[in-house]
């Protein structure tokens, strides 16, 4: 890209930001505490669901400190309604490591960051983007709806291989936190003008049905052992599931450290 195409793309994402930029508390903070919750948080999750959220879970466990210390039960219960609660343990697990191996203070090394759990390439760059204003470069859903609408128009089962040094280069290095911002929101309106540019993608999927998938199982029954208590015949019939598959996803949350067992019965870890 000339020098003239890149300029003329970045006031294009520019003058729609400051015009119709969105409103956040995460964006308002370079706490980098703040930052990595909010960054978990939106992992998967609208941030409609978000917003109330964080400031909730930020007022209950404002620090890596108090987080690290927080029962697994407590950080569980701030993070019902957000799903996906795997992370919600991702997230407790990071605030473990950084007081343990850091002193309570967040690396600025986007390599050292996707040693962490939940933390993988993306979540590293944007996090170091918003914390630190480093410029990285990363993508997400909203950005790549951007680079696919704007430069591959007649294009289809496009890689993000080919994505990538096109962020780098339209990259604003000087002030990489906001225009991350500027992109994130420049595609969010592309999704409701057009036709979602991220069909393009070659990494588009279609999620599965909820209602019938594990996944809500899973989480009805963190809820349900939130509540302090868990009889399996009562959840099979008043959610309509077999006992087959209770028992199937039981084990899985026991896996994944959600659950223990305890003299045959389950209980939260």
């Amino acid at each position: 890209m000339t020098k003239k195409q890149i300029h003329a793309f970045q006031k294009k994402v520019w003058d729609y930001y400051h015009a119709n930029g969105r409103d956040f508390a995460w964006r308002k903070t370079r706490n980098p505490y703040h930052i990595v919750v909010s960054e978990i948080m939106l992992q998967q999750t609208q941030t409609s669901r978000v917003t109330t959220k964080f400031d909730e879970f930020i007022n209950a466990l404002p620090t890596f400190e108090a987080l690290a210390r927080a029962p697994q039960k407590k950080v569980l219960k701030l993070w019902q309604g957000l799903g996906y609660n795997r992370r919600a343990l991702a997230l407790h697990a990071i605030a473990k490591k950084v007081v343990k191996e850091h002193n309570g203070k967040l690396p600025r090394n986007q390599e050292v960051l996707k040693t962490f759990p939940g933390i993988g390439e993306g979540t590293a760059g944007s996090i170091c983007a918003f914390a630190f204003n480093k410029p990285t470069v990363f993508i997400e859903t909203n950005i790549r709806s951007v680079y696919l609408h704007e430069f591959f128009k007649r294009k289809s089962d496009v890689d993000d291989k080919e994505l990538m040094p096109l962020i780098e280069e339209t990259l604003d290095t000087n002030n990489t936190r906001e225009w991350y911002f500027a992109l994130m929101d420049y595609g969010v309106m592309l999704k409701k003008k057009y036709k979602n540019p991220s069909t393009k993608s070659k990494h588009h999927t279609k999620q599965s049905p909820f209602l019938a998938s594990n996944r809500r199982i899973r989480g009805l029954l963190v809820k349900e052992f939130l509540k302090g208590t868990f009889e399996e015949k009562k959840f099979s019939e008043t959610f309509n599931i077999k006992k087959s598959l209770i028992r199937e996803n039981l084990e899985t949350l026991e896996r994944e450290k959600f659950l223990t067992k305890k003299r045959g019965k389950y209980i939260l870890a």
